[in-house]
Order: C-alpha cells, then structure tokens, then sequence
C-alpha cells in the first residue's frame, strides 16, 4: 500500500485545493492532508489564516479524496515524516527545480520517500480570493499579500 501525503494551509478552500487532493489521491492508494497550523502560516506567509486550523482540518477532513489529516505544528516535513510516515510526498509545481524543492528532494531520497510535483492552478488562489474578498466593501479586511 502506498501512502501519500499533501501538506497545505488549504484556506478558503478553492478549486486548487481540490485539484491538488484529486490529483494526490490518483498516485497512492492512501492519502494523508497536511494542514498547517495557524501559527505555522503566521510564521511563513507573515499572515494568519482566514479560517482557523481546526475548521481548516475538518472541511479537507471530509473531501472524499482524503484518508486521514495530520495538523502540521511545526516546519520540518522530515519531522513530519517521523511522526506521520508516508511513502510519496505531493507539492505544487511552483517548488520544482528551486532550491527549497532540491532540498527537499535530497532530504526525503535520504529516507526512501518520492517527491511528486503537481500543477499549480493559476486561476485560483487563496491569495485571489483575499484580494477580491476585500473589494467588496472597499475595505481590506484581510491581510493581502502580493
């Protein structure tokens, strides 16, 4: 049996997420969701999420591509691996051939798991979503990265 497991903020959930679970499932037979914790996000993305952890992990909990979550409470996806084993990592394809991905790539080749890149959905992002969310009443109600 190969598992796999997809880690993401999956905040405001939108078609890409869902691509991303759809795809993921495709090449393991079972899936773990990583959903990273608020205080995680607020480190990385300088942001906190719009939906909380708990709320987060409940909505990827019942797409019916997803076997399990696993709430991520810290950075290191080796740790990860420790805690919650799996055989095939999935990232989105913006990570392919940079440095972190690389990385990440030799890291896991060290304890036998894949890295599977998936296409990133250019049309649709958490990110979009927040920008348009804040036009609608000429506020900014979100904090908005670029």
């Amino acid at each position: 049996m190969t598992i796999g497991y997809a880690p993401g903020a999956w905040d405001l959930f939108h078609i890409g997420h869902l691509n991303v679970l759809r795809h993921a499932r495709a090449h393991c037979d079972y899936l773990i969701a990583g959903v990273v914790d608020d205080d995680m996000l607020e480190l990385a993305r300088g942001r906190r999420p719009v939906v909380p952890t708990h709320e987060r992990a409940e909505i990827v909990q019942h797409v019916r591509y997803v076997d399990e979550v696993y709430i991520e409470h810290q950075p290191d996806k080796l740790v990860t691996w420790k805690e919650c084993p799996f055989d095939v990592f999935f990232k989105g394809d913006d990570w392919r051939g940079t440095s972190k991905g690389r990385e990440l790539e030799r890291r896991f080749a060290e304890v036998g798991v894949e890295v599977v890149y998936f296409p990133y959905t250019v049309s649709t992002s958490s990110t979009i979503l927040r920008r348009a969310l804040s036009t609608l009443d000429g506020t900014q109600p979100f904090a908005v990265a670029d």
